[in-house]
């Protein structure tokens, strides 16, 4: 097995741990291949070792599995790379939260004997696929979700939605998010939106601060087309995937979005369950007022 190590060079925590974790994969005989971005943050003691740099590209195409050490960006930026490639993504976590990098960088020495021995779940996640009328031959592609949202104004935008071609509704707001089940943990989250599970089959199309309470989000089956005319008072509006990749378009234009034909392949944890990841990071059923006392005295 040929292990592709791809990491986020702006983590602060990053050479410490690759650096222990090259070590680690030398002294015990194991294949691996580095980005080349990652040159720089190896110790010299190290590259003494014939260690194999590539492009990312490259990278991907001569891996069996990736490890991204990061966070869930860095997983996302990763994905994007690796399209339809089909191959397996093991998120190191060195930040945070981490919905999608969920093994620690104490517990990947141990997860590596895991991937050997064949101890591992490989999920399918949905991607997502945008193309705008106006940008002929371009495609986004997001695991998390594509945004439409105003640019440069506090005006609102105006959305009119269809499904499928039937007419669902127009919108005044700050935008609208587009998510996959992966994604309802991001921005969807924080905008009101739904925890969906990862294996559902839906998308979720979430409003942006609509000028109206009583528009709310809507889930529908992931074989469904979503289209949407844009229109705005300054001329302008952004397009995001995955919050990563940014266009900016004059106004109006049309957007269609649907789920890929091709899912991204996250390899995960025997002994954790979804379930367990969203009461740690969320901190349900914790007694926030002992977190908050904690806090307190610590500042």
């Amino acid at each position: 097995m040929i292990f592709g190590i791809i990491g986020n060079t702006e983590k602060s925590e990053l050479p410490e741990t690759l650096n222990n974790f090259i070590s680690h994969l030398l002294k015990n005989g194991f294949t691996f291949i580095l980005d080349e971005d990652l040159k720089d943050f190896i110790d010299r003691k190290l590259l003494n070792g014939n260690l194999k740099f590539l492009p990312i590209n490259d990278l991907i195409d001569e891996s069996d599995i990736i490890l991204s050490f990061g966070g869930d960006g860095t997983i996302l930026s990763v994905a994007r790379f690796i399209g339809n490639k089909e191959v397996p993504i093991v998120g190191v976590n060195l930040g945070k939260l981490g919905f999608l990098a969920e093994i620690g960088r104490d517990q990947i020495y141990n997860f590596i004997n895991d991937l050997l021995n064949g101890n591992y779940i490989i999920e399918e996640r949905m991607v997502l696929e945008a193309e705008i009328d106006e940008l002929e031959g371009i495609k986004l592609s997001a695991l998390n979700d594509i945004v439409v949202e105003k640019s440069q104004t506090s005006r609102l935008i105006n959305i009119k939605s269809y499904l499928n071609d039937e007419y669902l509704i127009t919108t005044m707001s700050d935008g609208l998010i587009i998510a996959t089940p992966t994604g309802s943990t991001a921005y969807s989250l924080a905008s009101n939106g739904p925890i969906v599970v990862p294996s559902g089959k839906v998308i979720i199309i979430n409003p942006i601060c609509p000028h109206t309470l009583t528009v709310r989000p809507i889930i529908v089956p992931d074989d469904y087309i979503f289209r949407a005319r844009v229109e705005s008072h300054n001329g302008e509006a952004m397009i995001t995937a995955d919050g990563q990749v940014e266009i900016k378009l004059k106004t109006p234009f049309e957007i269609n979005v649907k789920k890929a034909d091709y899912p991204i392949k996250l390899v995960k944890r025997k002994d954790i369950s979804y379930y367990e990841i969203l009461r740690s990071k969320l901190m349900w059923g914790k007694d926030l007022r002992t977190i908050w006392d904690v806090l307190w005295k610590k500042y």
